[in-house]
């Protein structure tokens, strides 16, 4: 019997009703449709890249419409729920439902790390707030952007101002320039002309990886991400494991207080690149993929450009180096995090084992190094393992990369030896800021909490801050002074992992949460806060949770008089 269309398909066993008249959920808009596979053009429609088209619709449209995903998710073949779970997920984008109004053509973001509060953000979020119509100007606060030795930082579009002021960002504004700005760097012709690749190509036809990896292990040589793992030793685990194999690069450089990738990347990226391509040579890397954070977008075009030459020069075949932009999530720092986003999902970390040298990407053994790890590796085989080994301070060995901020005369990135204390590294930087007196610093991101000033003279290096309660981590170095509170930016750490917790597991979810709350009382309830934090580190799936207690414990240790 033939369907009488004004009858509807579909209906209600309870009512006798007309029906709906289409399937339910939404309906799948024509247009829109037609203006996503426009965008996607014969791009392939693999699940991996739904971040990818996610990025390509947001940059075309300010947002992403009901419709836009509607119609991403009928071209993917993937469900509604699985498109909307990922594009809520991450900051950077801006799923808008039917009805809702559409965010203004313009945002400007507000860095409140702890480096730019301590250079005054608070009261430029205020004055930006009160001086714009939110209508035409949206202003949000958002976490660090990894230009701490430039505080207070606010990026306009993709345009980031430092040292940020309301009469510059009003220059910004009227100039109309919202695109990122790329600065000098040494391109791929100067790499190459001053021996850039000569030992890739030479490993390539005629070297052992046996004998780079005893090289690496010789330096020393450690992840420089935060974990401080053997970075030699990495290779052996992944080829272990029967192919294909893959290399993930992580450059979610998202601790705040660390810049130290993005200074090197802005500036040398090939010393990365041919890190990574050695890597990838040692372990039979079917494929390489750069993790690159969305806040970075002058090293996301001069990483497209210099993967570019690398092709179009023979280095790599065409799409052998896939350079995936991440959308605005600490977490994915994680090392399974970063690849559940590789893989076009939400950046959730995986339970271990297995570990992602066994099941990594596309559940295939995976290679991970951090950016400056490459940096290290290529330099270590074109200037030999004595670059790091033969340097010898406060009874460590090597170099490291430090990214130190905050009441400091000159902020920036310090490449010193590895055993260099607090006191040698305030001095490196220029002193004290004028009128601040030293009273304690972060050795290594808010994951590391705080030390007070007087436990000046601990090397700063892998292995040397545990017995105080805390490490290294990304060496992340922010130095406070007497005119801060302790408590207030131990606060601020926290209030940064309630931000940044994926939500997974209810210790972190729910303790950070919870922590914020209790560290806003004028006198801190030590016991439950401690209670607080043993089942924060003993339960948490990952090292977010497991770390967001150190500021609250070493604030209390060290500084009770604040509490």
């Amino acid at each position: 019997m033939a369907l009488d269309k004004e009858q509807g398909i579909w209906t209600s066993g309870r009512s006798g009703n007309k029906g709906r008249t289409h399937t339910k959920g939404r309906p799948l808009v024509e247009s829109a449709w037609q203006e996503v596979r426009d965008l996607l053009g014969d791009r392939p429609r693999r699940r991996d890249l739904l971040i990818e088209f996610l990025h390509l619709i947001q940059d075309t449209y300010g947002h992403l419409s009901a419709p836009h995903l509607r119609a991403l998710a009928e071209e993917m073949r993937l469900s509604m729920a699985e498109v909307w779970e990922v594009a809520t997920f991450y900051a950077h984008f801006d799923p808008v439902r039917e009805g809702e109004a559409t965010p203004p053509d313009l945002t400007i973001r507000v860095c409140d790390s702890l480096s730019c509060e301590l250079a005054g953000s608070k009261a430029l979020m205020a004055a930006l707030e009160n001086g714009h119509d939110p209508a035409k100007i949206r202003v949000l606060r958002a976490p660090c952007m990894g230009r701490c030795d430039t505080a207070p930082v606010v990026e306009v579009g993709h345009r980031h101002v430092d040292h940020a002021t309301p009469d510059l960002i009003a220059e910004v504004i009227a100039s109309g320039d919202f695109h990122a700005h790329l600065p000098e760097y040494e391109t791929f012709a100067t790499y190459k002309a001053n021996g850039g690749y000569a030992k890739l190509i030479e490993l390539r036809t005629s070297g052992n990886w046996k004998d780079v990896q005893a090289e690496l292990l010789s330096a020393g040589l450690r992840g420089l991400g935060g974990a401080g793992f053997p970075s030699g030793k990495k290779w052996e685990f992944v080829r272990a494991n029967a192919g294909p194999r893959y290399v993930a690069i992580n450059g979610d450089e998202g601790e705040p207080g660390t810049f130290k990738d993005r200074y090197y990347l802005e500036r040398t990226p090939h010393l990365m690149l041919e890190g990574m391509l050695i890597a990838a040579w040692a372990v039979e890397a079917e494929k390489c993929f750069i993790y690159m954070r969305d806040e970075y977008p002058a090293v996301l075009e001069i990483l497209r450009r210099e993967i570019a030459a690398l092709e179009e020069a023979g280095i790599v075949a065409e799409g052998y180096i896939d350079l995936r932009r991440g959308a605005g999530a600490y977490i994915c720092g994680e090392e399974s995090a970063m690849i559940e986003s590789i893989e076009g999902k939400r950046g959730i970390p995986r339970l271990r084992p297995p570990f992602v040298a066994q099941m990594g990407i596309f559940d295939r053994p995976t290679l991970v190094h951090n950016i400056e790890t490459c940096h290290w590796i290529a330099r270590i085989n074109r200037e030999g393992a004595q670059i790091l080994s033969s340097v010898e301070h406060n009874g460590r060995k090597g170099l490291r990369s430090y990214s130190v901020s905050g009441r400091v005369a000159k902020p920036g990135v310090y490449l010193l030896p590895a055993g260099t204390n607090i006191r040698e590294l305030i001095e490196h930087a220029g002193g004290m800021a004028e009128g601040h007196s030293f009273k304690a610093y972060q050795p290594g991101g808010p994951s590391s909490g705080l030390l007070p000033a007087h436990m000046n003279d601990i090397p700063l290096d892998f292995d040397t801050l545990q017995p105080h309660g805390t490490f290294i981590g990304s060496a992340a170095v922010v130095v406070l002074s007497d005119k801060d509170k302790v408590k207030d930016a131990a606060l601020n750490m926290l209030r940064f992992f309630e931000s940044e917790s994926c939500g997974q597991c209810t210790p972190c979810r729910v303790g950070c949460e919870k922590a914020v709350k209790l560290m806003q009382s004028e006198t801190w309830d030590r016991e439950l806060l401690t209670d607080l934090c043993t089942v924060m580190a003993d339960a948490s799936i990952c090292g977010l949770g497991q770390a967001a207690p150190n500021p609250i414990k070493l604030t209390m240790k060290h500084f009770g008089d604040e509490v």
